[in-house]
């Protein structure tokens, strides 16, 4: 959740929120960045807004972040995540509650056409107040960034010229899918030790991450490395073979398009979030099952014109569609709603 103060104080709620931050604070508001995991209802919202004297809020998720603000004293905009129009919905009090929150909001952002669509198939009357803009990519990696040190603490061979390092960067929560691919890409590693497969993200589910720990324990070729610095994972991916998704749902994946804008090739699970920011050999490669996955990496890596042209293409689509300055102009004139 922000927050912003004179010009206007606000709060976010939840992830990618410290890019909205920068764009809000660039507009000079003030703005506190609030986990909604870290609150249990409303009324510890209330008590937040009114003691701290916040003047508007900033949703991301129409459930996780949205159901907080339900009633709220103070105007908010929402941000759609993904998982709240693709999943959420299937639950009755879920649907409930977040047409509630939509009523109330002042607006409502979704990343894409298709997310909008979904949206307004559910909730008819808000329809006029959901707007379109694609995630604003812009990355920062590190010049000091250590890449061996980086393998080293992983247990990866620091044999640079033979590895190929796949990263799978996702919060660990089951709808990420973190474990996929790992035991096929287990007994692809088995034939090729050259190959290795890095998952870095925070536990967001800890009983799942456990199940993620034991499961990577008992697989060679498969490392749980430790969380970075946006700055140092920016460089890391910027240094790996390929990034890795495997999602069952994804809103817009940040991840991905940063990967991109890096000159990183993309393999992607065939999912519709993915689908609309990939497309197939094109600007990065799509599978439907984890033995495709290992067929098109394998591909990838024999073939290094093919690769080449995904990257130039993939970084194109990024320039021309996921401009930093134009998302930032969308939400500073976005937030003028919540005055």
């Amino acid at each position: 959740m922000v927050s912003l103060r004179p010009r206007c104080e606000h709060v976010i709620m939840k992830t990618h929120s410290a890019i909205h931050r920068n764009h809000l604070h660039a507009a000079g508001h003030i703005c506190v960045l609030k986990d909604a995991f870290l609150y249990e209802s409303p009324a510890e919202i209330a008590d937040l807004t009114s003691t701290d004297k916040f003047d508007a809020a900033l949703a991301i998720h129409l459930y996780k972040g949205g159901r907080l603000l339900q009633g709220s004293r103070i105007p908010f905009g929402i941000i759609f995540g993904g998982t709240d129009v693709n999943e959420d919905v299937k639950s009755e009090e879920k649907h409930r509650v977040m047409g509630a929150v939509l009523e109330e909001a002042r607006f409502a952002v979704a990343f894409t056409v298709e997310m909008k669509e979904l949206a307004a198939a559910e909730w008819p009357e808000a329809r006029k107040k959901i707007y379109v803009q694609t995630q604003g990519i812009k990355t920062t990696p590190s010049e000091t960034f250590d890449w061996y040190r980086f393998l080293e603490r992983a247990g990866i061979p620091t044999d640079t010229d033979r590895l190929h390092l796949f990263l799978l960067i996702c919060g660990l929560r089951r709808v990420k899918d973190p474990l996929y691919l790992v035991e096929v890409f287990s007994d692809w590693h088995r034939k090729d030790p050259s190959v290795h497969l890095g998952i870095i993200g925070p536990a967001v589910d800890p009983l799942f991450t456990r199940e993620v720990k034991e499961k990577v324990k008992r697989a060679p070729g498969v490392h749980l490395l430790q969380e970075l610095p946006q700055d140092d994972l920016h460089a890391a991916v910027k240094r790996c073979f390929a990034l890795v998704n495997s999602s069952t749902s994804e809103g817009m994946s940040a991840a991905i398009l940063e990967a991109m804008d890096l000159d990183v090739p993309v393999l992607a699970r065939n999912i519709p979030g993915n689908a609309a920011i990939i497309k197939h050999k094109e600007t990065g490669l799509l599978f439907s099952n984890p033995q495709e996955f290992v067929v098109l990496s394998k591909s990838l890596m024999n073939d290094p014109i093919m690769e080449k042209e995904i990257i130039t293409r993939a970084k194109d689509y990024v320039k021309k569609h996921h401009s930093w300055e134009s998302e930032r102009k969308t939400y500073q004139n976005l937030v003028l709603r919540l005055q």
